[in-house]
């Protein structure tokens, strides 16, 4: 596993801790909304829908969409840090400025006990790390391999300037029962003469799961550390230097 390290300007602009669960047929949107009232320093409320799209190409092509309210999304009072408490799971959701693991796992820890104080889990059928990081690389143009480990190649028969990309990778982790989903693209740049790529990690595990607390944190510590270990995997020293 790579050394851990701290970077003053980590590009981290949303990280995630998500728990997909099964609940009992008991447990209603009412159920969930019993959150607003435990949780009142995350004041802020609006609904999850989820949408769903049918075709059907007989006897002619048509389309109906269809959307669903499968729970609450929680808004702190500084709009930073988002608890989503569904039907199907559990998600919180820190946006930047991403301070340190050890205050995200914590505040994650202390609403997904809320979550399961009220709804009592049957079981948990997926938990997740994930860390959506913008790099913003001195430019107009750049040599992507000065900066990122793992890129596009283009073949040398092709010119190889990019105007933009987008690639997933998903890497099956055995050594811990995980899976890596790697997505890496560019992204409009928020400034001029920078060349913006997202690098989104995305650690999750659906089988083996933990059955009791100690475990399912220590599982969340174990994605964290891999996560880690993926991030100076993906990058090169010139990038470290940009983010010290």
């Amino acid at each position: 596993m790579a050394e851990q390290k701290h970077y003053t300007r980590a590009p981290i602009t949303e990280a995630i801790i998500d728990v997909r669960v099964e609940l009992s047929a008991d447990v209603t949107l009412d159920t969930l909304a019993e959150a607003r009232a435990v949780l009142p320093d995350y004041p802020t409320s609006t609904n999850i829908e989820f949408f769903q799209t049918h075709v059907s190409v007989a006897p002619e092509l048509t389309g109906t969409t269809t959307k669903e309210h499968i729970g609450y999304a929680l808004v702190s009072e500084d709009g930073r840090q988002i608890c989503q408490v569904r039907l199907d799971g559990f998600t919180f959701n820190r946006l930047a400025p991403y301070e340190h693991w050890a205050a995200f796992r914590d505040e994650a820890r202390r609403l997904w006990e809320a979550y399961q104080k009220i709804t009592h889990p049957t079981a948990i059928m997926r938990v997740a790390v994930r860390t959506i990081n913008r790099l913003d690389l001195p430019g107009p143009k750049v040599d992507f391999y000065d900066f990122l480990r793992t890129v596009p190649e283009v073949s040398s028969d092709l010119p190889q300037g990019l105007s933009t990309y987008f690639m997933q990778l998903q890497i099956p982790l055995p050594d811990i029962d995980a899976m890596l989903w790697l997505n890496e693209g560019m992204a409009p740049p928020l400034h001029p003469n920078v060349v913006s790529v997202i690098l989104d990690i995305d650690l999750f595990r659906e089988q083996h799961l933990p059955s009791d607390e100690v475990a399912l944190w220590e599982l969340f510590e174990q994605l964290h550390g891999r996560r880690n270990s993926v991030f100076e995997a993906c990058i090169t020293d010139r990038t470290r230097e940009l983010i010290r």
